[in-house]
């Protein structure tokens, strides 16, 4: 009699991915001393584009020019973001990063949905970002940070247009991997012009091995068994909880500590964004789709 599988029901398992994606990140953010955040994101992207290869064996001779020319974007869409993302964690703590990058999904949403609700959702989401965009003074925010951040939240809704462009171009996992490949390729450059060798050091290997799968493998992962249980919009609701998750990691695991008004300013981003995946089109997805 085979032995019973251990298996976390749907919500908990949702739950597990997005603390893994954030620890994973908060872990990342600990390796720019050594490697620079540029250096990080090539050892986690290449990594994970090595990862894709070693499980999913995909055939890429057989993709057409045309199966490239939306692939090209999306690999581009996902590097960019990454590179972004990570350059704006030298600046700013992971909480913060991620509420100014859950702009862009937000913006894309109201963009589709186009409902009278979701303008309310996003003046709430705006009321956030103004209460901790950059004053001036002491303690204020880093502007490149900020920018660097938004950014990151505009490729990232760029990665989901074109994410969706390669789903119903190419079927199954070679899609993906190709677009991580092209990924690693445009990240590359700028991990080696910044971490040289450093790339190579064993254990910086095997701890953007460790970021690559807490931050890929293990939520794509738990997030696909839990989509197969809960509906698409909870899905995006529970998603929106990605900045206080992300603020938690940063003061457990890098001691970023938020003022009040930043604390506040976040949670306007969640409960806008929770409230347009209701609302409207939830078009909420992973920076990372698997690896």
């Amino acid at each position: 009699m085979p032995a019973p599988r251990l298996s976390l029901p749907p919500l908990p398992s949702l739950v597990l991915a997005m603390l893994s994606i954030q620890g994973g990140a908060a872990f990342a953010k600990s390796l720019f001393p050594a490697l620079g955040p540029f250096g990080t994101t090539a050892l986690r992207v290449g990594l994970a584009a090595a990862l894709l290869f070693a499980v999913f064996r995909p055939s890429l001779r057989r993709l057409t020019r045309a199966d490239w020319a939306v692939i090209v974007p999306y690999g581009a869409a996902l590097g960019l973001m990454n590179l972004t993302f990570y350059a704006s964690l030298k600046y700013l703590p992971l909480g913060l990063a991620v509420t100014f990058e859950f702009v862009g999904p937000l913006l894309l949403s109201l963009a589709l949905s186009r409902r009278a609700l979701d303008f309310v959702w996003v003046a709430l989401a705006a009321l956030g970002i103004v209460l901790i965009a950059p004053h001036g003074g002491e303690g204020s925010l880093s502007l490149p940070g900020v920018a660097l951040a938004l950014t990151a939240g505009g490729l990232w809704a760029g990665y989901i247009v074109a994410g969706g462009a390669v789903a119903r171009r190419v079927p199954g996992t070679a899609g993906v991997v190709a677009g991580m490949t092209v990924a690693a390729l445009i990240v590359l450059p700028f991990g080696l012009g910044q971490a040289g060798a450093g790339l190579l050091h064993p254990q910086l290997l095997l701890a953007g091995l460790a970021v690559a799968v807490l931050s890929s493998a293990l939520p794509y992962t738990l997030e696909m068994r839990a989509l197969r249980a809960i509906p698409t919009h909870v899905f995006g609701v529970l998603m929106s909880l990605e900045p206080a998750l992300a603020a938690l990691s940063g003061l457990l695991f890098l001691g970023e500590r938020l003022t009040a008004l930043q604390v506040a300013a976040l949670l306007c981003v969640v409960v806008a964004s929770a409230g347009i995946s209701l609302t409207g089109k939830s078009v909420h997805a992973k920076p990372e789709p698997v690896s």
